[in-house]
């Protein structure tokens, strides 16, 4: 089979989470953290979980390991990410969110090699380097620009990284044949779950009457593309191929944040952004060949 499918899927899932960080700039502006991410998981589980109830007849039979795994996931990747950049946005720019989100090629890597034992051949192994290098470049570009974050909010962004790799890698664990529909609703519908306590205690004195339409925009761009077609395409693609080689398909989040923060949101982009960006993807072009890792 071409691997022209779950690179594309990975790409684009990867150009959408990066999106997330503008985004949630914007979001934190208008909603709590809960209330808005809750408000964010009910609308994708309300237009997700119909459509694959449907499709698919109802909910599958799975293992409770396969349920621990999904839970696990669910409060890796869409909880605790969420809050770690949300909370972290609040004291460093998405422009900074963006350039630590560049370690998360190298973190994959590490985790596929210690958690699934996927020793990395030596094209992954040069695009982790890679992209490493590229970490380099941006950091050094952000020290001298002068540095518009603060250590609080660039070590939330740095969990974030830390828990995403988790989310992005246990798909692979789930044993349980799962459509990347099925992960996508039972992982929105989780969430939504995981989110509801405290977002409900945000919403009981929150002034709905006050947002303004830019608001209610970001949720559904928060809900669709970040949320559904993003969990869509990164679960088509990195049950087919190895999680080492899907981590370095994460060099392209922080390539969108940059680039979408300063199409966006106004944020300067130098030349050393610019090079930083360019080794990220040079790094994925080096393992997307035929033999790759």
């Amino acid at each position: 089979m071409t691997r022209l499918f779950p690179y594309s899927c990975l790409t684009v899932a990867m150009i959408l989470v990066g999106s997330s960080v503008v985004a949630g700039e914007i979001m934190i502006r208008h909603f709590p953290i809960h209330l808005g991410s809750l408000l964010r998981f009910a609308l994708a589980s309300a237009i997700i979980a119909p459509i694959w109830l449907l499709k698919e007849g109802g909910l599958p039979r799975l293992h409770p390991r396969s349920w621990l795994i999904l839970a696990g996931q669910t409060l890796c990747g869409s909880v605790l990410f969420t809050i770690f950049v949300l909370y972290g946005l609040r004291w460093t720019s998405p422009a900074s969110a963006g350039i630590i989100t560049s370690t998360t090629p190298a973190c994959m890597g590490l985790l596929a090699w210690i958690i699934l034992g996927e020793r990395p051949g030596g094209r992954v192994l040069a695009g982790i380097a890679l992209s490493v290098a590229g970490i380099a470049v941006l950091n050094l570009s952000g020290a001298r620009g002068g540095g518009d974050g603060s250590w609080a909010g660039n070590l939330f962004v740095a969990a974030a990284v830390v828990v995403e790799s988790l989310f992005l890698l246990v798909r692979k664990s789930i044993r349980d044949q799962l459509s990347p529909l099925a992960v996508s609703s039972l992982i929105t519908l989780l969430a939504t779950l995981f989110f509801m306590p405290l977002g409900l205690w945000q919403a009981a004195n929150f002034s709905f009457a006050d947002l303004p339409l830019e608001a209610w925009w970001c949720v559904l761009y928060y809900a669709v593309p970040v949320t559904i077609i993003a969990y869509l395409c990164w679960f088509a693609g990195v049950t087919r191929v190895p999680a080492g080689v899907a981590g370095i398909f994460t060099g392209v989040l922080p390539v969108s944040a940059l680039l979408i923060s300063a199409l966006f949101l106004g944020q300067a982009v130098t030349r050393a952004h610019l090079f930083g960006c360019g080794l990220a993807m040079l790094s994925i072009v080096l393992i997307s060949g035929r033999n790759s890792g």
